[in-house]
């Protein structure tokens, strides 16, 4: 039997399921490596998956604590697109992926782990990166430890 180390997750199971919203950021920016923001806007930021579904998987949110889409305001909605594009650049020049998903899951029946808060999902994409594990398993494979990829992409979003 092989075994898949994957020891940060216990984090995420050992953790106390309270109502904090991980969107929900205090105006303490030093505290942005701990919760894996990579930029702050002016009415939207970027925050890395802790739990990506591929290496590189980030997350765009308004400040603002809204779950539906008719409660952005359209400056809010602008800033998110402009992230997006912002995002894309610095994934394609510091991860070179061949692909991107981009999306948003709105409710918690459509798949949102977090839906009182709205937020955008883009995840790089490379050929293969999908393999056999997420099927028998219910176990996805990255490649990066969180922390080197934060690294990478905070870099990578300073030069932008």
């Amino acid at each position: 039997m092989k075994f898949l180390w994957a020891p940060w997750r216990m984090e995420y199971i050992a953790a106390p399921k309270g109502n904090e919203c991980i969107f929900c950021l205090p105006a303490v920016p030093a505290e942005d490596p701990k919760r894996l923001v990579l930029h702050r806007g002016e009415r939207a930021f970027v925050i890395m998956n802790r739990f990506p579904y591929s290496n590189g998987h980030l997350m765009i949110a308004p400040f603002r604590h809204v779950a539906d889409l008719e409660e952005l305001r359209a400056e809010e909605m602008a800033e998110m697109h402009v992230l997006l594009v912002k995002c894309r650049k610095v994934l394609g020049q510091v991860m070179s992926p061949q692909g991107f998903n981009v999306g948003m899951n709105l409710g918690e029946i459509a798949g949102a782990g977090i839906a009182d808060h709205l937020h955008l999902h883009i995840v790089p994409r490379w050929s293969g990166d999908t393999n056999f594990m997420p099927v028998f398993a219910d176990v996805r494979v990255v490649p990066q430890h969180l922390e080197a990829t934060f690294e990478l992409l905070v870099k990578g979003f300073r030069s932008v």
